[in-house]
């Protein structure tokens, strides 16, 4: 028998990017699942009224809660009182009415902005603690870490099973566009493809280019969310990544190659690099629940870059 069989899993977030694929993978993995996304027009997840109402409504056994208020630098250097309320309050009240309504399991995405600026790389999951966070995304980051000291306050007080899994940053179809909140991946792309097809000589990054990033497929991501539901039941984080490491210079050189846009790169250095490197030690994901990142950096990128030429129109006039 599947664990997903006969359960009803209320996926917060599930229309979005990550939760859209991860929705796809859940129903494959069980014909007798119901799913149940609880969507922002008719559930705003910051009241507590509504977070109850959900509960009421779809008497979930299970709940996955991917539902954030992100953005990329840029964005987050404008909304910070908004980035720490909003995802401080969703999972503070999504966790205390879960366990209220004796939801079997939950699991919280986390995010790795909540490391210390300084972690030394690989980034290992005993360091979240110890140090503040890059200073851009710090409220974000804090945010997120409150939801890993309720979920050990919990289990430690009324024994409730709630795991936290930190992926690092996700690109692929379906990613975010908008150049007013979207991350490194999808921006870069857009300019690109942009420029490439009005034939401009240029293009203009943030930064310096010197700090690194670590990438994750999404529907890798989806999939190791979905083991660890499955098969962990353990207090410690988890960190989700692939393991691999690239500059932001070599990154958008690569992207600039693989969108064959010939032009330039110029770096606006007025604009922050964000944190100096960010690459995790995935060892304890393979370790507790068996599950490592399957697909190539250059495929996904390919498959991302895809996506968004063959829906480009729509993204545009949505925005």
């Amino acid at each position: 028998m599947s664990f997903w069989d006969d359960k009803t899993v209320m996926v917060t977030g599930g229309s979005g990017f990550l939760g859209g694929h991860l929705v796809d993978n859940l129903e494959s993995r069980s014909d007798d699942v119901e799913v149940f996304v609880p969507r922002s027009d008719k559930y705003d997840l910051r009241n507590r009224s509504d977070i109850y109402r959900a509960f009421e409504d779809s008497n979930a056994d299970v709940v996955i809660h991917l539902a954030a208020t992100v953005g990329g630098i840029g964005a987050n250097r404008k909304n910070p009182a908004r980035y720490f309320y909003d995802n401080a309050i969703m999972g503070i009240e999504l966790i205390e009415q879960a366990r209220k309504f004796n939801v079997e399991k939950f699991t919280v995405l986390g995010t790795i902005c909540s490391y210390p600026k300084h972690t030394e790389v690989p980034f290992s999951e005993d360091d979240l603690f110890d140090g503040y966070p890059e200073e851009t995304n710090a409220p974000y980051g804090i945010a997120k870490r409150a939801l890993l000291t309720q979920c050990w306050a919990y289990r430690k007080q009324y024994e409730f099973d709630a795991i936290y899994l930190m992926p690092v940053n996700l690109y692929g179809p379906n990613d975010d566009f908008d150049p007013e909140t979207s991350h490194v991946i999808p921006a870069i792309i857009r300019k690109c493809v942009e420029a490439r097809e009005a034939g401009e000589d240029a293009i203009t990054a943030w930064g310096t280019g010197s700090p690194t990033r670590e990438f994750l497929y999404v529907k890798d991501a989806a999939g190791g969310i979905l083991d660890a539901t499955e098969r962990y039941n353990g207090r410690e984080p988890v960190n989700l990544g692939s393991g691999e490491e690239i500059s932001i210079k070599e990154l958008v050189e690569h992207i600039r190659d693989l969108t064959e846009f010939s032009g330039d790169i110029g770096w606006d250095t007025s604009k922050p690099d964000g944190q100096p490197r960010r690459c995790l030690d995935t060892s304890r994901a393979k370790k507790y629940f068996d599950w490592e990142a399957e697909t190539p950096f250059e495929d996904g990128l390919r498959e991302t870059i895809r996506w968004y030429e063959a829906n480009r129109d729509a993204i545009t006039d949505d925005a």
